[in-house]
């Protein structure tokens, strides 16, 4: 038997309020500002300048798009469970309606790697740029203090200890969401609309400044895929030697560079239970922030490569390419340079809030099927959040933001986050055949294509990430079994014939 969790059962925990259930305080426009708060981050104002300069030049917007058209597929499908399903915990719960205990635990596992890994990461990130915000006013924060201790000085010599400012914000955002979910949303609304405006800014007044010769050729030849496409080279010797390197190619490597730009829209489905009407509002936060967030980043990305040219980002410094674009050829805006790294202090500080948000409703579920212990569902009497598992969380993650250097997690890829999104594709599907009577209030259009497209879409990006993530996919995924076999199999609560509803007097027995 694969312990699937009932749908009915699911359906009813969705409409129980009271003791020991999340507030429901998010409407569409929250969620939209959510989703865009988690999406337009690191990846826009880092992630664009490095694909240009290694794998697209200016058809980096090309990247986007097909990148985009991936996230829209898995998207399409998110927003049919979330609808019909709109409980927290985001894949993991519907992996335990459609595929079973051991998928949704898979799931589940990796989903809280990627929140909490992925939040520690973007923490020190947001440390380097707060340097960089304060240097402009002459303050500086010792070496020591804003670097962890495996990392020393170009010079030699300084020897980091502790990374306060990365602790600091995880420190911070964590106390918001102790504090409320509805609170979280309202801080998250501002970030999005000061960071969204001076995108916008940077847009409209960047595109006076655009060169046509820089985006001549849109697409810059790759001789290895030419010689290959006449004959001319053998496959294994263009795969090995020429993917990804311009050409058309280099298109689809870029798209799984700035793919994970757009991962954070996932992350909205993870507040299902905290929607006022989630049947008719998941659909639009997720669907409509992953579209907005589409749009400004084609522009940005034609903006971007059109006011300097794309090779120059490889020497520039890629993490401050924007800055640099300001800087030297737009000297009559050098105070929009500020504004950026502003903005993108408030983009880090958003996708680290809804990161940290995320990774709590995964455990909470978790908590509530008795997969991992009952802390990590506790809510608080006055305001209604899980803030236990915020304090763990808070924990984890601050130890890894200010003692772990971010290049050890490198360019570590969302290949979990992936793996989710095919299995919710693959889940679509089953449910349309186990349980085809079931109310669908968003139904995904053209299934079994688009679930299958978005599965296949998914599984060549997985494959594409290099045997580094792989290996790390593996290592976690092992802990995870560990823990399962030692603790969640013998207290998960459909194992034992209990339903997961307090409130159910007498729960009957699973077969």
């Amino acid at each position: 038997m694969r312990f699937k969790k009932p749908l009915d059962k699911l359906l009813q925990e969705a409409a129980e309020t009271g003791e020991g259930t999340l507030k429901r305080t998010l409407g569409a426009g929250n969620l939209i500002a959510l989703g865009i708060g988690a999406i337009i981050g690191a990846g826009l104002f880092v992630r664009t300048a490095a694909a240009a300069a290694d794998h697209a030049g200016p058809s980096v917007t090309l990247a986007f798009i097909l990148a985009a058209v991936g996230c829209g597929l898995a998207g399409l499908c998110y927003a049919e469970f979330a609808a019909m399903i709109p409980i927290a915990g985001s894949a993991y719960t519907y992996s335990y309606a459609t595929m079973g205990e051991m998928v949704a635990w898979i799931i589940g596992w990796d989903l809280v790697l990627e929140y909490a890994v992925g939040a520690a990461t973007v923490s020190i990130a947001w440390s380097e740029y707060l340097n960089k915000l304060l240097n402009n006013f002459g303050i500086n924060i010792p070496y020591q203090l804003c670097h962890s201790p495996f990392q020393t000085s170009l010079d030699g010599t300084a020897h980091g200890l502790i990374n306060i400012p990365a602790l600091f914000i995880i420190v911070c955002l964590s106390l918001v969401l102790i504090r409320g979910t509805q609170e979280s949303a309202a801080l998250n609304g501002i970030i999005v609309i000061v960071k969204v405006a001076i995108v916008v800014l940077f847009i409209a007044l960047g595109w006076g400044f655009m060169k046509p010769i820089n985006h001549t050729p849109y697409i810059p030849v790759n001789a290895g895929e030419v010689a290959f496409f006449h004959g001319q080279k053998s496959f294994l010797d263009y795969f090995a030697n020429d993917f990804g390197k311009f050409g058309i190619s280099g298109i689809i490597s870029a798209a799984g560079v700035v793919f994970f730009a757009f991962i954070g829209f996932d992350a909205v489905s993870t507040a299902a239970q905290e929607a006022k009407n989630p049947k008719r509002d998941m659909p639009i936060g997720i669907l409509v922030s992953l579209a907005i967030c589409t749009v400004l980043y084609v522009l940005f990305g034609h903006v971007l490569t059109g006011i300097a040219n794309y090779k120059e980002f490889e020497a520039a410094g890629k993490e401050a390419s924007v800055a640099y674009t300001i800087e030297t050829y737009m000297q009559s805006y050098h105070w929009l340079s500020l504004l950026v790294t502003v903005a993108i202090l408030f983009g880090f500080s958003s996708v680290i809030l809804v990161m940290l948000l995320g990774q709590s409703r995964v455990f909470f579920s978790m908590s509530k099927d008795g997969l991992v212990p009952p802390v990590f569902s506790q809510v608080h009497p006055k305001f209604k959040t899980p803030y236990k598992s915020n304090l763990i969380f808070l924990v984890f993650v601050g130890i890894f933001a200010a003692f772990v250097p971010g290049d050890i997690v490198g360019d570590m890829t969302s290949i979990g986050t992936l793996f989710a999104f095919m299995l919710v594709c693959i889940g679509v599907m089953i449910l349309r055949k186990s349980d085809p009577n079931t109310p669908r209030p968003f139904r995904t259009p053209w299934v079994p294509f688009v679930p299958v497209l978005g599965a296949i879409v998914c599984l060549l990006m997985m494959l594409g990430l290099g045997e580094f993530n792989w290996l790390r996919l593996i290592v976690w995924m092992a802990i995870g079994f560990v823990v399962y076999f030692t603790y969640s199999k013998k207290h998960s609560l459909i194992r034992k014939g209990i339903v997961v509803l307090p409130h159910d007097p007498q729960p009957p027995m699973l077969d």
